[in-house]
Formats: structure tokens, C-alpha cells, sequence
């Protein structure tokens, strides 16, 4: 068995190879929680010694996040510094490649007017609008990872006693990244192999449309001509392989725009942007959202809708078998980057262009022609669970099952 030290070791080693997958002269930002010190100082000199030309940590603090909120100005939430957006481009074009240690605390805006939180998140977007289309449709390396904070460790470890919650969040990474097997980066390109096939099932079947079943959940999603499954990873623009989200357990595609009529229930809690929201239902007519209700919660989903008009249409649907690694955990992670990974899910707002055939060249009225979505958001909510059924209607109109109880048919 490893020393954690060396588990920490292998999972910034897999992280840089395999993640943003580091090429000889690139430029590399690492987005972390400064409670991650010890492991992001790793991926620095891991990604120096992959040939990196030069790495630049940007740090996070909950309590500079929050203070924001509590004492800036009215204005504050309104703006985000263009020069900062603009800088993000330019590092873009110049083909840097971005790694985030992506761990919101589930609970870090209590008691913080939900307003205040969307507007910022709205003038973020708005203002790295020309980024995101770098992202969205792979022309960088970028990947989204996860590493254990207090705040975190404590919300979902609450029944361990409180000195233990943070190792076990560590072993928790660990086996969801694979670090715990001999050779992790070989591992991982086991399981990439496996999504492929996944995906390449599903692209051969060219499936019109899906129509889901659970608990709550009776709905029917209509796919766009020339809509592409992928899973795993992907390529940038130059070709590099990289894998945008570790854990990943989904093959995923885009809806329809206007394809989506029924109710879907979500089976899982969703972290929006720092504010909890449970038992989601939301009804679609047309492919629009035009009712919805949540357990607790539900003034965060009003702000999410409101961001534009392609807030309130669905831009992916993704397929993750209920008896999966992550699944098979049996816990709530309160972090959509694994909880997606532990269940179907649908998102909210825009589609990725890589899902649809030459959607990478199309301008967004072009993408939208197609039937694809577009929008400043993209927000994931888990629709999975072990009553899962859900039926597929193949070209010629025969209709087939696609996953029972769960998992794939």
C-alpha cells in the first residue's frame, strides 16, 4: 500500500500527464484553494518537469470570497475586470493550457442574499464570454480536479468524528481518480478506452430521440441531425489529448434545443454556485423550462433562469450507469463535477459544439439553427437512479431499451 505521500505524488503526476496533459514549452494556470497548498505545489513541479515553460498559480480563499459579499458596495456584484477577462484570452491564443482544483463549499454563501451571488456570477460570464468559447469548444488543454478542504470534508463526512473527515475525503479522491492502483496514468487510459466504446455503441446507433423513467421523472428528449456522443476526453485544436473533468464515469451529448417535453425529478442535491438545492422538478414544453419547484432552494433556481434566455433550455444529456465507481460509494459529494459522475444528468444552458458534427466552425446563431443551445451558463443537475429506465427510438422509428434499473441495457 502507498504512503499518502506517495499516493499525492502519483495524483499530481496523473493530473498534469493525463489531465491538461502538459506539452514541452506550454504555459499552465493552476486555480486552487490555498487549502490545497501541498498537492498544487506538486502539480507545479510535476508540470515543470513535463516540460512546462512556465506555471502560474492563481489561489483561492473562502473567506476573501465571502467577504466580498458581506461588506463590497452594491455595485461590486455587477463587475468583473475586463482586463482580466482579456488577459485569459490572450493566454488562450498563445495555447496555454488551465487546471482548476474545483472544490465549492457547499455552504459558503449562507445567509448571503442569492441576488448578490448571481449578478456576480452573470458579470463573470459576460465578461469571459470570448474565453469560454476556447473551452467550450476544446481548442485548450483545461481540466477540472478535486482535493479535500476542510469546509468540504466536513459536509460530507459529517457522520465520521471531525478529526478523520479529511483523510477520508483524501482516500475518497484517491479511488475516484485511481490514484490507489499501481499505475494510475495506465489505469486511466483503461477507462477512457472502456467510455470509448461506450460512446462509439451510442454514435453507431444514431438514436432520434430518448424518452426517461423514474420516480417523478416521465420526459422525452428529441437529438439534433449530426449530434456526436463522446466520453472520457477529448483533443484540442493541435491535436493533445486531454481530459477535461477527473473523475469522469459519463458519455455525453447535446439535446435538441426545442426537442424536450415532460418533467424530470433530480435524485441528487445540487451545489449552485455555493447555495445548496434539493429535490429539483422541472417540466419542459418545447424545450423550455416552464415550470419548476425545488425542496429548498428554489429562489437560487429563479436566479440560474434568469441569466438569459438559453438558461431555461437543456444543452447536454449525459449516461452514467447507476452501478458505477462513484455510484457505488453510497454518498452525496455535494460537488456536481462528482455527484454528475455518480448519475445520469441533464444540464441547463449551453451546449458544447464538439457534440454536434463540424459544431466547432458554426457562430452561435449557426449552433442554435442546428439545434443546439446557447447561453453564458452551463449547469449540471442528476436525474439518476437505480429505477432508471430509459428507451431509445433508432432512425427507423424502432424504439429500444437503452438502460433498466439503472444501467445499460
Amino acid at each position: 500500500m502507498d504512503t499518502f505521500e506517495q499516493q499525492l505524488n502519483k495524483y499530481a503526476e496523473l493530473v498534469v500527464r493525463v489531465g491538461v496533459n502538459i506539452q514541452t514549452g506550454q504555459v499552465l494556470i493552476v486555480h486552487a484553494p490555498i487549502e490545497t497548498a501541498e498537492l498544487t505545489r506538486r502539480i507545479v513541479a510535476k508540470a515543470y518537469a513535463a516540460g512546462a515553460k512556465y506555471v502560474i498559480v492563481e489561489w483561492d480563499d473562502d473567506a476573501v470570497t465571502r467577504a466580498r459579499y458581506e461588506h463590497a458596495s452594491d455595485d461590486s456584484f455587477d463587475y468583473y475586470p475586463q482586463w482580466q477577462a482579456d488577459s485569459m484570452v490572450h493566454f488562450a491564443e498563445e495555447g496555454g493550457a488551465i487546471l482548476h482544483i474545483k472544490v465549492p463549499n457547499p455552504e459558503l454563501f449562507q445567509g448571503i442574499d442569492s441576488s448578490k451571488v448571481s449578478r456576480a456570477v452573470k458579470a463573470a460570464a459576460v465578461a469571459r464570454k470570448e474565453y469560454s468559447t476556447y473551452t467550450r469548444n476544446s481548442k485548450i488543454s483545461w481540466s477540472l480536479i478535486k482535493a479535500p478542504t476542510r469546509a468540504w470534508a466536513n459536509k460530507v463526512f459529517a457522520d465520521l468524528p471531525e478529526e478523520q473527515r479529511v483523510d477520508a475525503m483524501w482516500e475518497a479522491v484517491f479511488r475516484m481518480a485511481r490514484v490507489h492502483t499501481e499505475d494510475p496514468i495506465a489505469a486511466w487510459h483503461d477507462h477512457i478506452a472502456q467510455l470509448k466504446k461506450s460512446q462509439n455503441r451510442l454514435n453507431e446507433k444514431r438514436y432520434k430521440s430518448f424518452h426517461y423513467r423514474a420516480p417523478g421523472t416521465d420526459i422525452r428528449v428529441e437529438l439534433p441531425e449530426g449530434h456526436i456522443w463522446r466520453g472520457g476526453g477529448g483533443e484540442n485544436e493541435k491535436g493533445v489529448y486531454f481530459v477535461a473533468n477527473m473523475p469522469t464515469e459519463e458519455v455525453y451529448t447535446m439535446p435538441h434545443r426545442l426537442g424536450v417535453n415532460g418533467t424530470v425529478k433530480s435524485t441528487l442535491p445540487l451545489n449552485l454556485n455555493g447555495r445548496l438545492v434539493e429535490g429539483i422538478t422541472f417540466t419542459f414544453k418545447d424545450g423550455k423550462v416552464v415550470a419548476y419547484d425545488a425542496e429548498s432552494g428554489k429562489e437560487h433556481l429563479t436566479s440560474l433562469l434568469e441569466t438569459d434566455e438559453g438558461a431555461a433550455y437543456l444543452g447536454e444529456i449525459a449516461l452514467v450507469p447507476h452501478d458505477s465507481p462513484i455510484s457505488n460509494m453510497n454518498r452525496v459529494f455535494y460537488n456536481t463535477g462528482i455527484d454528475e459522475n455518480a448519475s445520469c444528468h441533464f444540464a441547463l444552458g449551453s451546449a458544447y459544439p464538439v457534440n454536434l458534427e463540424g459544431g466547432t466552425k458554426l457562430s452561435n446563431e449557426q449552433l442554435v439553427e442546428r439545434g443546439a443551445n446557447v447561453s453564458l451558463t452551463h449547469v449540471d443537475f442528476m436525474i439518476g437512479c437505480a429505477d432508471l429506465d430509459i428507451d431509445g427510438e433508432l432512425p427507423d422509428g424502432t424504439i429500444e431499451p437503452v438502460f433498466r434499473k439503472g444501467n445499460w441495457a
